[in-house]
């Protein structure tokens, strides 16, 4: 499983699951902290200009990712807008919180889905596994974001966040 994010699908919860060479303690500050999220959250030839994070349960986090890569067509200069409400933190072990598109003032989009994403860190020899659970509302909101590229673009953001906890370690 190592180098590589498998997912799959479960009725209305998208599944994601990869081992990084890394500590646990590093992997989990990686997901946690915007000194680390903005150097790799988002697919290739997107950055994250905006990353506001308060990272407690009730905190939220807000970003926005903008497309620099003049390659990606229609989508080169566009930007992105998210926000994370987190619900439960427990140190090195699990991240919940739900994800909502929102525009720059942090206001949630009217007719997108929300993701509660679960995040489970655990060691295994040496390395942490990652699981992401990522439940939605019903499987067609699920089908909504796969059908945008969701599961293309978070293949490539872990990819970034391999690539970066090996530039950090």
């Amino acid at each position: 499983m190592s180098n590589q994010t498998l997912t799959k699908v479960e009725g209305n919860v998208f599944i994601l699951e990869r081992v990084f060479s890394a500590p646990r303690e590093l992997v989990f500050q990686a997901f946690s902290d915007a000194e680390h999220l903005k150097h790799w959250w988002g697919p290739r030839g997107w950055t994250m200009p905006v990353c506001k994070v308060d990272f407690r349960p009730g905190g939220v986090w807000h970003y926005c990712m903008k497309c620099e890569d003049k390659n990606q067509g229609d989508f080169y200069g566009m930007e992105s807008w998210g926000k994370a409400v987190y619900k439960e933190i427990v140190p090195n072990e699990k991240i919940v919180y739900v994800d909502y598109f929102s525009d720059s003032e942090g206001n949630e989009a009217e007719g997108m889905p929300s993701t509660e994403c679960t995040l489970l860190f655990e060691d295994v020899d040496g390395k942490t596994k990652v699981t992401s659970l990522g439940k939605y509302d019903s499987a067609e909101a699920l089908k909504t974001v796969i059908d945008m590229g969701m599961e293309q673009g978070i293949k490539e953001t872990w990819d970034r966040l391999a690539e970066h906890l090996e530039n950090v370690q």
